[in-house]
């Protein structure tokens, strides 16, 4: 029994200092930028020992890549959204306040999302993570626009795949563009224009 409670005490304290290394390195990544962030720095933020740092992680592009994971985890939780449209309007309704939802999350990780543009363009491990979690939506969105195709209400001559990856290209540069502050629209606007001419492209 006390063996038992032993290995949950050390699981736990194992969680808590993957946590705080989270942690520590989101704050380094902020303050100082995916290029000049040093796992020193976030070792020493989180206050505690190298060894026990490295038996996490091997390095910075291991942290960012679990931040990643889980910023754009709430983005695909949208992406996720239940999709059983009965008519044209009802998909454009959907399809609206996602993009909606997608870009003003961009809007809500700015500051995150800004770091992990800085790694996509310096590291290959992150470009590589980037193009996964681009994939996922893909799929998830190739899926809709399947379904959408099955019960006659979208265009059924066109590469559903091919269709999928040209609305995720499309959302994906205005969530750059917001990310940079580049953007010369609302959100709304953007995701309204955007929705309008992608379901009038492929719904019929």
């Amino acid at each position: 029994m006390e063996k038992g409670k032993t290995g949950d005490k050390r699981h736990l304290r194992s969680i808590m200092t993957r946590q705080k290394l989270l942690e520590a390195a989101k704050e380094i990544f902020l303050e100082e930028g995916y290029q000049a962030a040093l796992i020193s720095q976030m070792i020493k933020r989180a206050n505690i020992g190298y060894g026990t740092a490295y038996v996490h992680f091997k390095g910075k592009e291991d942290l960012l890549i679990v931040l990643m994971e889980n910023v754009m985890e709430q983005f695909y939780e949208i992406a996720e959204t239940s999709f059983f449209p009965k008519s044209k309007d009802e998909a454009k309704h959907i399809i609206n306040r996602q993009a909606n939802a997608f870009l003003k999350m961009a809007e809500a990780e700015r500051n995150m999302m800004q770091v992990f543009e800085q790694a996509i363009g310096i590291s290959t491990i992150i470009s590589d993570k980037w193009k996964a979690i681009r994939m996922k939506f893909i799929q998830r969105i190739s899926k809709d626009v399947a379904y959408a195709q099955q019960n006659g209400l979208a265009r059924a001559e066109l590469n559903h795949e091919l269709v999928a990856r040209g609305w995720f290209f499309t959302n994906e540069m205005y969530l750059w563009e917001i990310v940079r502050n580049e953007q010369q629209s609302s959100v709304e606007e953007i995701a309204q224009t955007i929705t309008s001419v992608y379901v009038e492209g492929l719904y019929v």
